[in-house]
């Protein structure tokens, strides 16, 4: 149990020189790579077919020579060489634990931990509370789903590693979850950032301020969020803490990326993972402080290793020493969106996480929202639509009026169009523990064939 109440869980790594950790990100790097070739079907082919070996990667430049990995492409492997594919490297004999992928998407993928990924795991996870906050002592109510999806362990695994008391509730028992945050006085929430705007409606629901519950902060993941301004204040103010960003995949690490108290982005342990930011359309490096996708590869993973995994979600990555005083490189205001997220409307893109900065932005409204995609068959124009909540609903058609123009307005500024804007009944929209689906498409162009 760490008993140390510095400002880092492992300063010698957290704090290495841009050299120092060069170096070791390159010495793990070969090693990685190494094992992939000689006990990997998948990568030796792959590698093969690339024209690379391990031995043609002498700089961290060199990892451009090797492939990108999809995750239509393990599903492609997991389908023909079930059950786990070829690109488990470790030994049977050093399995653990099996997880999937979430399958939101798609058939799930899954992955392997090994004895040592275990412990791995729990300490670059127990780093990240710690970089939060988190401290020996600590209520930590865990909302995570447990099971199969494996934040939930993680998080179990790493609030134990530095000593807390965990109440391993994970995302359901929406009253009990309450009854706990009362009654055993929970310091600290982790959670989806959907959950934890519903369980602030819930506390308020159940005549409690903020006043009445212990919570300190929280760290809110497994769906974007928390980096959005207005969420992230929605949250706060309604559970009265320091809301965080959390992020992970499975097949990467369900928890290995969080904010520092100076909330000046999202973390990376470059120490256990490469990471690089590539142009969707050149596939090259783009420039630091540009936007692009997100590339991981592992370092120390022992039993599924990824390498190059093309992540799809879009960041710019800063590598200057944080406030706090971490040297890693950051991802200031998070995970930017995805590209397979992009909506094409009128011919303009935009992303949900817009709509969500706009709509939580207004008092007057519930966070919840939904976009509805339609298309209408007698002017042939397709038409968007925001549904959203009114937070008080006793308010006289003409304030009404008001607001749907005064919202409607910011969104044309934010989108670069004027969509339609709905109010619906307080309750209307679903609310959900998990990943809430906000994008309702029915444009029949647009709509995938099964």
């Amino acid at each position: 149990m760490r008993r140390d109440t510095s400002i880092f869980y492992n300063p010698k790594i957290e704090t290495m020189s841009r050299s120092d950790l060069a170096a070791l990100q390159l010495a793990k790097l070969k090693w990685q790579l190494d094992r992939c070739y000689h006990w990997s079907e998948f990568y030796r082919e792959r590698f093969d077919a690339a024209g690379v070996s391990p031995a043609d990667v002498k700089t961290l430049d060199d990892i451009r020579k090797l492939p990108f990995v999809h995750k239509e492409e393990l599903r492609e492997e997991q389908a023909q060489h079930p059950f786990l594919g070829r690109f488990t490297v470790a030994p049977e004999t050093e399995f653990r634990e099996v997880h999937p992928s979430t399958g939101t998407t798609g058939t799930p993928v899954n992955t392997i931990w090994s004895a040592t990924d275990v412990q791995y795991i729990a300490e670059v996870t127990a780093r990240t509370l710690w970089s939060i906050g988190v401290r020996p002592g600590d209520v930590l109510q865990n909302a995570f789903a447990y099971g199969l999806w494996v934040a939930g362990l993680a998080v179990h695994y790493a609030g134990a590693k530095i000593g807390c008391l965990v109440i391993p509730i994970g995302a359901t028992l929406t009253e009990r979850q309450i009854d706990y945050m009362v009654c055993l006085k929970s310091t600290v929430l982790i959670a989806t950032p959907s959950y934890a705007i519903y369980l602030a409606e819930q506390l308020k629901a159940h005549h409690y301020s903020t006043s009445d519950v212990n919570l300190r902060i929280g760290c809110f993941g497994g769906e974007p969020g928390t980096e959005v301004p207005a969420t992230r204040r929605s949250i706060e103010r309604g559970l009265g803490i320091d809301a965080y960003d959390y992020y992970g995949l499975a097949e990467i690490g369900p928890t290995f990326a969080s904010e520092c108290t100076h909330k000046t982005g999202l973390h990376w342990s470059e120490d256990l993972h490469f990471i690089e930011v590539i142009d969707p359309e050149t596939t090259e490096p783009v420039p630091e402080g540009e936007v692009g996708v997100l590339v991981i590869t592992h370092l120390e993973r022992s039993a599924t290793p990824m390498v190059r995994y093309w992540t799809n979600d879009l960041v710019r990555l800063d590598r200057l020493p944080c406030p706090c005083g971490r040297t890693h490189a950051r991802s200031p205001e998070g995970i930017l969106g995805r590209a397979d997220d992009m909506i094409v409307f009128m011919g303009v893109n935009f992303y949900p996480m817009q709509v969500e900065q706009v709509v939580r932005s207004f008092e007057e409204l519930s966070p919840e929202y939904r976009i509805r995609l339609t298309y209408d068959t007698a002017t042939h124009r397709d038409i968007c639509t925001i549904s959203v909540e009114l937070e008080q609903e006793k308010m006289s058609q003409e304030q009404g009026a008001m607001l749907r123009e005064k919202a409607a307005n910011a969104l044309r500024e934010t989108l670069g169009f004027r969509p339609e804007v709905e109010f619906v009944h307080q309750g209307t929209l679903e609310r959900t523990a998990f990943k809430a689906k906000r994008v309702i498409e029915e444009r029949p162009a647009f709509v995938k064939k099964s």
